[in-house]
């Protein structure tokens, strides 16, 4: 008697819908791959793109425009979609341990999954700071803030900012244009906000050229951003209210942080945002994956694991063992291509081919008012409104391949 057997799908499954699993999984709706299943695991249906996230703070762009739907992109790349937060990986049974559904079967693996601000080693940031990453939950917290300097634009607010690379830079700055065009709508004087920005080096930007730290730094002070260079914070803290302390009636009792730092410095806000360095999750520790000592997946050129052939990774989340790059969009975006030409080779059984990033990089720094600095190695451009008309064209176009 003859059994009916299902045909054999290799299992190909995404964790995480970063830059990179976004270009996968566009490509393989153009070029699918016969005998084999895709699936995307991922936490939410669709996932910021990172390039134009500050043009969005600062209120140049809908909450759509830069967001790519991961929906949209599944149905056309034919892969099943589950909305869950993966929580562990079974790598000797090829299972991958999600919170909320059954273990999902993989041959091949990617992940993609980016990183959160490391806040571990502080103590009460993990508590009381409201961290960059992830994005949904940060921006969650910036409609808040929207909604209430809205209702209440009379009242004075602070902001502290912890981390003084190009991500707490830019943040800075466009939640300063957005918030002041709010006040100046409601007649308030742009006084009523303050922005304080703490930095643990005695520069902005470490790891750009001294040209555009210089001119950075120029740029926050002129804008008045209160900035605490050579700060290291060691605790942010709720603020001790005193007996002698008046609270205006029409404040009420909102409660108020301390950012205090190892000088000695104490910074009093309403609002604190953590951008500092990238750490990774915990869990991916114990996995058995190798990884490098901040936590990330170690790869090789070929942005497979060091120690697990059948394991990818790309963005943030790999650190490339030949090539370490900082951890920036840019580079998750050039890996995408490279990521769906080795998961086919692999799936495929051909020889994978070595990715080599470029060394160096164009980053355009949005200012939130309409400009953008331009930088490449030593060379800078200070900012202009056609650096970031440069800047909008290009992100647009990103977006435009998903759509």
């Amino acid at each position: 008697m003859q059994q009916n057997s299902q045909p054999k799908f290799k299992e190909l499954v995404l964790i995480g819908g970063g830059h990179s699993h976004a270009i996968v999984l566009r490509m393989f709706g153009m070029k699918p791959l016969p005998g084999v299943r895709l699936t995307l695991i991922t936490p939410a249906p669709d996932t910021p793109y990172s390039g134009m996230l500050p043009g969005h703070i600062a209120g140049f762009y809908s909450h759509n425009e830069c967001h790519i739907d991961l929906q949209k992109l599944a149905r056309f790349a034919q892969a099943q979609l589950y909305i869950d937060r993966v929580v562990d990986f079974d790598l000797k049974n090829h299972k991958v341990i999600c919170a909320n559904r059954p273990a999902v079967d993989f041959d091949v693996l990617s992940v993609d999954i980016g990183s959160t601000p490391a806040t571990i080693s502080v103590s009460g940031a993990a508590e009381y700071a409201i961290a960059a990453k992830p994005v949904p939950q940060f921006l969650e917290h910036w409609y808040q803030l929207i909604k209430k300097v809205t209702q209440n634009p009379q009242e004075p607010i602070s902001i502290g900012i912890v981390g003084g690379g190009a991500g707490g830079v830019e943040l800075a700055l466009s939640m300063q244009a957005h918030l002041h065009h709010i006040l100046r709508e409601h007649q308030q004087p742009i006084k009523n906000l303050a922005i304080h920005l703490c930095q643990r080096h005695e520069e902005l930007l470490p790891h750009y050229h001294h040209s555009v730290q210089r001119l950075v730094k120029q740029v926050l002070t002129k804008r008045g951003i209160n900035l605490h260079l050579g700060e290291t914070v060691c605790q942010i803290a709720p603020q001790q209210l005193t007996s002698n302390t008046s609270v205006p009636e029409n404040q009420g009792h909102e409660e108020r942080f301390e950012i205090k730092c190892e000088s000695g410095l104490t910074v009093e806000c309403q609002k604190i945002f953590w951008v500092t360095q990238a750490s990774a999750p915990q869990w991916l520790k114990t996995t058995g994956l190798g990884t490098d000592e901040q936590g990330f997946i170690l790869v090789k050129d070929t942005l497979q694991s060091q120690t697990h052939p059948e394991v990818f990774a790309a963005g943030d989340i790999a650190t490339m063992i030949n090539h370490p790059h900082p951890k920036a969009g840019v580079f998750a975006v050039r890996q995408g291509k490279p990521l769906f030409e080795n998961l086919q080779q692999f799936l495929l059984g051909k020889p994978l081919k070595p990715y080599i990033p470029q060394r160096q990089y164009l980053s355009l720094i949005g200012t939130g008012d309409g400009k953008a600095i331009a930088t490449r190695g030593f060379f800078t451009l200070p900012p202009h409104k056609l650096l970031w008309w440069w800047k909008d064209w290009i992100d647009r176009r990103f977006m435009k391949r998903f759509n």
